[in-house]
C-alpha cells in the first residue's frame, strides 16, 4: 500500500508538470500586443530611467533650496591649552585715610591669577534670515521650475520611446506583408518556370525563354531573401528597444489598419502648442530664466538677519565653569549685511540674466514655428498615404486581371514569357506598394500623434 500512494502521487505530479508546462508554452506563443509592448518598452528604457532620475535630482534641489526660509542650527566645541595661567601683576597700593589716625594702608605687589590653563568652550548658535532683497525666494521659485522642466523632460522622453515603439512595431507588420508578397511571388515565378520547361521539353519555346524564366525565379529567391532579412532587422530593433536579447523570438499581433482618423490640420497644430512638453519646457526655462535676473537683484539690498547663541565655559570638559569665569552665557543680536560698492558686479550679473531671458524667449518664440511645420510635415504624409491606398488597391485589381490574361495567353501560345515576367513583375510591385503605404500610413499617424504630444 504504501508504494502505490507513492506512484500514485508521482503520477498525479508528472501530470500537474505536463499541464503547467503546456499552459506556459501556450501563454509565452501569445502574441503580444502594441500597448503591452509599449508597456515593457517603458519599464525597461535607460533612458526614462534616466530622466526620472533627473526628476528625483530636480525635486532634491528645490528642496534644498526651500531650507533657505528656515533656521539654521550649528554647534561648536573647542579646547584650548595656554602656556601658562593667564594673570596679571599687581603693583602693590600705599596709602593713608584723611581724618583717621595714621593707619596706613598698605598692599603689596603681588601676580593675581585670572585663568587657566586648560578652557574648554561650547557654542549653540541658531540664525533666522528675515530679509535677503527677495534672493531666498527667487532661488527657490527657480528650482521649483526646475524640477518641472525635469518631469517635461521626462514625459517627453516617454512619448519618443513611445513613438519608437510603435514605429518598430509596425515596421515589423510591414515587413512581414512585404515578405508574403515575396513568397507569393516566388510560387508565381516557379510556377510559371515550371510551365516554360515542359513547353520546352516538348519543343513548344526555345532555350532562351527558359533561360528568362529560371532569371526571373533566381531575381524573386533574392527579393525573398531581402524581404526575410528585412523582417529579421525589424525585430532586432523591436527587441532593442525592449532591452531584450536581440535574437529573441517575436510575435505580434497584426494591428495595421486602414482606418486612420485625422483631425483638420488647424485643430492639430493648436494640439501641438497646447500639449507638447518640449513647448512647456522651453516655457518654463524662460520663466527660471526671470526669476534668476530677480535673485541677481537682490544682491541690490542688504541682508537682515537674527542671530541667537548660548554658550558654556569650564576648565574642565563637562564645562562647568571655572573659579574665574561663568558656566554660561546667551545673546540675541540682529545683524544687517549690505555690500553696497563691488564695481559693478551686481549689474554685469543682472545683464547676463536678462540676456539668457531673451535668449530663452526667441528660443521658445523659434520651438513653435518648428514644431508647427513639423506637424504640417507629418500631416501631409499621412494625407498622403490615405489617398495612394485606394489607388493601390485599384492597380493591385488590374495588375491580377494583367496577370491572369497573360498567364492563360502564354498558356494557350499566344503570348511570350515575356508578357508573364512583366505582368508578374508588375503584380508583385503593385501588391508590395500597398502593404508599404499601409505601413506608411500607420507610421505616419504615429509621427503625428508624437507630433502633436498625444499620450500612448
Amino acid at each position: 500500500m504504501p508504494g502505490s500512494h507513492f506512484l500514485l502521487r508521482g503520477v498525479i505530479y508528472i501530470v500537474f508538470m505536463i499541464l503547467t508546462s503546456g499552459l506556459a508554452g501556450a501563454e509565452d506563443t501569445r502574441p503580444t500586443t502594441l500597448p503591452e509592448s509599449v508597456d515593457i518598452a517603458i519599464k525597461q528604457s535607460l533612458l526614462v530611467n534616466s530622466a526620472q532620475e533627473g526628476v528625483r535630482g530636480a525635486e532634491a534641489v528645490r528642496k534644498e533650496a526651500f531650507t533657505g526660509f528656515l533656521p539654521k542650527f550649528s554647534t561648536s566645541y573647542s579646547y584650548t591649552r595656554l602656556n601658562e595661567e593667564p594673570s596679571f601683576l599687581f603693583p602693590g597700593l600705599s596709602f593713608t585715610i584723611p581724618g583717621v589716625p595714621p593707619l596706613p594702608v598698605n598692599m603689596p605687589a603681588k601676580t593675581l591669577t585670572t585663568g587657566t590653563k586648560n578652557n574648554f568652550n561650547w557654542n549653540v548658535e541658531v540664525r533666522q534670515p528675515l530679509y535677503a532683497g527677495g534672493g531666498i525666494a527667487a532661488g527657490y521659485e527657480a528650482s521649483r521650475a526646475g524640477a518641472e522642466i525635469a518631469r517635461k523632460v521626462e514625459q517627453q522622453t516617454i512619448l519618443d520611446i513611445v513613438q519608437e515603439v510603435k514605429i518598430a512595431y509596425f515596421n515589423i507588420l510591414k515587413a512581414q506583408r512585404v515578405l508574403a508578397v515575396a513568397t507569393q511571388s516566388l510560387k508565381r515565378l516557379t510556377a510559371h518556370r515550371d510551365a516554360a520547361g515542359a513547353f520546352y521539353e516538348t519543343g513548344i519555346i526555345p532555350r532562351n525563354d527558359l533561360l528568362r524564366a529560371e532569371v526571373e525565379l533566381a531575381v524573386g529567391r533574392q527579393y525573398l531573401l531581402r524581404a526575410e532579412n528585412g523582417v529579421e532587422m525589424a525585430k532586432a530593433k523591436f527587441n532593442t528597444l525592449l532591452r531584450r536579447d536581440i535574437n529573441a523570438s517575436v510575435t505580434i499581433e497584426d494591428s495595421l489598419t486602414e482606418a486612420v482618423t485625422v483631425e483638420p490640420l488647424a485643430v492639430c497644430i493648436t494640439a501641438a502648442l497646447g500639449r507638447r512638453p518640449e513647448i512647456q519646457s522651453y516655457q518654463l526655462r524662460w520663466e527660471q530664466a526671470k526669476i534668476m535676473v530677480k535673485q541677481a537683484k537682490s544682491e541690490y539690498y542688504p541682508n537682515l538677519s537674527l542671530v541667537g547663541n548660548y554658550a558654556r565655559y569650564g576648565d574642565t570638559p563637562g564645562v562647568a565653569g571655572s573659579d574665574y569665569r561663568d558656566q554660561e552665557s546667551w545673546y540675541v543680536m540682529a545683524v544687517a549685511n549690505w555690500n553696497f560698492w563691488e564695481w559693478g558686479k551686481t549689474k554685469n550679473r543682472v545683464d547676463a540674466g536678462k540676456s539668457r531671458e531673451n535668449q530663452a524667449a526667441d528660443l521658445l518664440a523659434g520651438l513653435r514655428d518648428q514644431i508647427a511645420l513639423e506637424v504640417k510635415s507629418n500631416y501631409l504624409l499621412l494625407v498622403e498615404a490615405q489617398k495612394q491606398l485606394p489607388v493601390a488597391k485599384k492597380t493591385i485589381e488590374q495588375a491580377e486581371e494583367n496577370f491572369r490574361i497573360n498567364t492563360e495567353r502564354y498558356a494557350e501560345q499566344v503570348g511570350t514569357a515575356t508578357d508573364v515576367i512583366d505582368a508578374q513583375t508588375i503584380l508583385t510591385m503593385a501588391m508590395s506598394d500597398y502593404q508599404n503605404y499601409l505601413g506608411d500610413l500607420n507610421i505616419a499617424k504615429v509621427r503625428l500623434d508624437r507630433s502633436m504630444g498625444e499620450e500612448k
